[in-house]
């Protein structure tokens, strides 16, 4: 499928740089573009590149780069459907795919896929999932996806008769056709992306192509709370199973403990994890392994050291009986009202950041535990507002550090010091984890004293 073709590769991040590498390999003319300049790529990269006799466009979109010669378009994930590549190259009839569609139909055979997607969660239940499969399984279990490892990249690894594990995102869902896991999850739905989809109702059909290809022989595991999730998976081939926090499911939880079935799994005080969102994400990781065969023991152990995953409800520290929780990945509304749903003791919130309009008057009935806000980021006024509105004393910064010293200030025994934003990062920074180092490195220092009450 992908020989003695000609493709262009939109997009020269991680993903694209990998499947640039693999399909030159194969004796492809592969011509890369992308709207940044060649210093903004790592300089080994377009080396190897070059060697690989790449042709490589960079700093613009010429209008005549894509014309009807080429076999297929792979497109970068965050690259938007109505690209002007993307909108002529349906026009002429030329595929449109991604990297992950590329990965997949150069699989080994009988891999086990498993595939795992949803609007919050999909990175702790992916991670969890490898842990409690990587512990069972050993060296043939492997992580690739959304979650930081394109799938291209890690295909000279892959054996036959391996396990892998992906995280898919609903940006990487836009662009797959044939891709079909052999178990695939889908945590939950709640609206997000409408920015890039356009509204919510096409960003739910987009999530649920995961499901797409399967048939009876390949199992989907649903959420039974969430009724999108249920809705929009009626049609589905698969075998389904459940997880619920609330109903007797596959796998359920009562009485402040996990179940497989009738099979007691673990205490919900022996997991390190907090919040009922991740009762879910556990559960859903159980069912994955049972199905896979892997013993409850494994899976008890796992759960017990598995702390998070970083950047999500992550513990810092604890200085001074004060915990510190970085959860700069929260970037909706939705991911900070589960963050503030996970904790019954006094909180001093980081709010805000790029202003995309978002609704914090949404966070209201999740506020009874929140003592102050610190308003940070591009929309602190509005979220000085939003404080004022419910009485809670809210102090304005514009960066993280230097609203860090009023927190610790107003601070008291047993307090939590949450970063969970409810907002995007890039006013200020690159990436939501470079903003969640920035609060880790400030934990860091008042570890060592440099910050002082």
């Amino acid at each position: 499928m992908f020989q003695n073709k000609k493709i262009l590769i939109l997009g020269a991040a991680r993903s694209g740089i990998a499947c640039c590498k693999v399909l030159a390999n194969l004796n492809n003319k592969i011509v890369l573009n992308d709207i940044k300049d060649e210093k903004d790529i790592k300089k080994e990269d377009i080396e190897e590149l070059k060697k690989l006799n790449v042709t490589c466009c960079f700093g613009s979109h010429p209008d005549d780069l894509l014309d009807d010669s080429f076999d297929f378009l792979v497109k970068n994930p965050g690259i938007r459907n109505d690209h002007k590549y993307v909108k002529l190259a349906s026009k002429l009839g030329i595929p449109v795919i991604n990297e992950v569609e590329v990965g997949y139909h150069l699989l080994p055979q009988n891999i086990d896929l498993i595939a795992i997607t949803g609007t919050n969660g999909k990175t702790t239940t992916t991670t969890l999932t490898y842990e409690i499969l990587k512990e069972a399984y050993q060296d043939k279990v492997h992580l690739a996806g959304n979650i930081g490892y394109p799938l291209c990249s890690i295909l000279p690894t892959l054996k036959e008769g391996d396990i892998l594990v992906m995280e898919v995102s609903c940006q990487q869902l836009a662009n797959l056709h044939e891709f079909k896991p052999q178990i695939a999850l889908l945590t939950n739905l709640s609206e997000a992306h409408i920015d890039f989809f356009g509204d919510y109702e096409t960003y739910k059909k987009v999530k649920v192509k995961l499901f797409k290809n399967q048939n009876g022989s390949d199992v989907a595991i649903l959420n039974q709370d969430n009724l999108d999730s249920l809705e929009n998976t009626k049609n589905i081939k698969s075998k389904t199973v459940y997880f619920s926090l609330k109903e007797k499911a596959d796998a359920t939880y009562h009485d402040n403990k996990l179940y497989y079935r009738d099979e007691f799994i673990i205490d919900r005080s022996d997991l390190l994890i907090k919040g009922d969102h991740n009762v879910a994400n556990s559960l859903g990781a159980i069912l994955i392994a049972k199905e896979l065969n892997v013993e409850t023991k494994i899976i008890q152990k796992v759960l017990r050291r598995f702390s998070g995953v970083g950047h999500r409800l992550e513990l810092v520290a604890d200085i001074a009986k004060r915990k510190f929780y970085n959860d700069t990945e929260a970037t909706n509304i939705k991911c900070t009202q589960i963050a503030l749903s996970s904790f019954s003791n006094p909180i001093i919130l980081f709010l805000g950041g790029l202003d995309r309009g978002q609704d914090f008057y949404e966070l209201k009935p999740f506020m009874q535990n929140v003592k102050a806000i610190i308003a940070i980021g591009e929309c602190r006024l509005r979220v000085k507002e939003f404080g004022d509105s419910l009485k809670i004393p809210t102090y304005v910064y514009e960066h993280i550090k230097d609203g860090f010293k009023k927190a610790w200030e107003i601070s008291l025994k047993e307090d939590i010091i949450l970063l969970s934003p409810a907002s995007a990062s890039w006013d200020q920074y690159k990436e939501c984890e470079d903003r969640g180092d920035e609060f880790k490195k400030l934990v860091e220092e008042l570890k060592d004293g440099s910050i002082k009450k």
